[in-house]
């Protein structure tokens, strides 16, 4: 079985709202490490509204089905700041296909000390226009209801909000994607790829 193709045409970058350049690329598996550390270092309310439980890191399993993806059914995105040679994790964005192949649930995380500077916007944004020019129909995603920020930018980016049907203190936004944006031109010669991804 050979493996999926790694969607390069996906790699991007993003200047945040202050200023600094960051990388935004599809997840690989060699990335274990890296996803790994950037669980732990979220805050234990982040891990939270992120996970909906107390974990504090990801066990084998769900590391594996964190990064080895098929980029069709099951899409992710990481963003990175480099310091010197030093690569690290500050936020991740993903879908999966539903089994009725129209639909996805996303799942977005940033990490603490680089939220509110536009990136969670960005990598939501990012996975609308996707999603839709790959031919989902909706998104959608499970919110708790005390995730005031992620509520926010979901209604902002004209997700609807309902209550989910069987787990109190949860809420579901979803959006239908037929007028999303397509996916924009990759700025190029910013920021290079690791080797490892090429």
């Amino acid at each position: 079985m050979t493996s999926p193709r790694y969607p390069f045409e996906l790699v991007e970058t993003f200047r945040l709202k202050g200023g600094r350049l960051v990388l935004v690329r599809p997840i690989h598996p060699q990335d274990e490490t890296l996803v790994q550390s950037f669980v732990r270092e979220l805050s234990p309310r982040s891990r939270r509204l992120r996970f909906h439980s107390a974990l504090r890191e990801l066990d084998p399993r769900m590391l594996h089905a964190a990064t080895h993806v098929d980029y069709r059914r099951h899409l992710a995105l990481i963003a990175e700041w480099f310091d010197g040679e030093r690569e690290t994790e500050i936020g991740a964005a993903r879908y999966v296909v539903r089994k009725d192949a129209r639909s996805g649930e996303f799942a977005i995380a940033v990490a603490d000390a680089w939220q509110r500077q536009g990136l969670a916007r960005h990598l939501l944004e990012r996975l609308i226009a996707i999603a839709s020019q790959r031919g989902l129909q909706r998104l959608e995603g499970d919110v708790l209801e005390d995730n005031h920020a992620m509520l926010s930018l979901a209604i902002d980016l004209g997700f609807e909000v309902r209550e989910h049907s069987s787990e109190p203190g949860v809420l579901v936004v979803g959006r239908d994607l037929a007028q999303a944006q397509p996916v924009r031109p990759i700025p190029r010669g910013k920021i290079a790829a690791p080797a490892h991804y090429i």
